[in-house]
């Protein structure tokens, strides 16, 4: 596993290493695996060129012009940006809503869309299917749309749960709402909590991968309760100066400007899969 990369940062290498070799004796049938969608899961840019997200149209470039850079400003506390990141999703919510979007046109939109899976992206779902480890994808971004990329990529398997803002269609089947709690970047943490049924179907896993590319992502596993190891990846994409150090501190692992799946492959594929048993 090639941990010593340029692109790879660690506060505690011997501490990283100690949980790698614990989750790897315990087996890939105690793993399991918790991980955010946008820029994480997706890549943050291909070919010097931003990718858009699963809110992307070109009426949220403006928000997202606005917003974004106060999500990763790294001299706001997360209080400071809660009440913004609301407003953001709220608004960006709202626009979805104005512009009437059919649930049968949801397919060719994204496949029309240049969204991206990082690179080694099919190697990372398929491995986690094979060995029935659990993928449990948190997203603050639209969940109709995130599965949508999932399936044309032939990689949506029965092991993936998601938690995510979804769609509500009217019976001509037009967006009129989004059903539940909104989630944002900041509040993951509530939103794991609501989602206790489903943590509780893995409570026997009691060792997680959690992937993230924002710090409000760090608090995805807080439902799970009885956790032997939690190591954390965070893929930081942009404003790597200012924001290296509090990633540091924060992530066990830190990726600087890497667009593959790389290391989460590396670490899945070490873990043994004769323990393994199916959900």
């Amino acid at each position: 596993m090639n941990l010593a990369k340029c692109s790879v940062l660690m506060r505690e290498r011997g501490r990283v290493e100690e949980t790698i070799h614990s989750m790897q004796r315990a087996g890939a049938g105690s793993l399991q695996v918790i991980s955010d969608f946008d820029m994480t899961l997706t890549r943050f840019a291909h070919n010097g060129m931003r990718v858009p997200t699963t809110h992307s149209k070109h009426a949220m470039k403006e928000l997202l012009n606005t917003y974004y850079p106060i999500e990763i400003d790294a001299g706001r506390s997360t209080e400071e940006k809660l009440p913004l990141m609301v407003e953001w999703w709220t608004k960006v919510h709202e626009l979805l809503i104005d512009q009437r979007i059919r649930k049968d046109m949801l397919a060719r939109a994204v496949k029309e869309s240049s969204a991206m899976l990082r690179e080694g992206y099919k190697v990372f779902f398929d491995h986690l299917a094979e060995h029935h480890i659990p993928l449990l994808i948190f997203s603050a971004g639209v969940g109709d749309v995130l599965e949508e990329v999932i399936r044309q990529n032939h990689v949506f398997h029965p092991n993936i749960n998601i938690i995510s803002n979804y769609m509500d269609f009217d019976h001509t089947g037009v967006l009129q709402a989004f059903k539940g709690q909104l989630i944002h970047t900041f509040n993951k943490r509530q939103g794991a909590l609501s989602h206790a049924a489903h943590l509780r179907q893995v409570q026997d896993r009691p060792n997680v991968l959690l992937l993230g590319d924002s710090l409000g992502d760090l608090t995805m596993a807080d439902g799970v309760t009885d956790t032997h190891n939690i190591l954390t990846i965070g893929f930081l994409n942009d404003q790597v100066e200012e924001r290296k150090e509090s990633y540091i501190n924060s992530f066990d692992i830190v990726l600087v400007k890497d667009e593959t799946m790389d290391i989460p492959n590396a670490i899945v594929k070490y873990m043994r899969p004769k323990d393994s048993v199916p959900v």
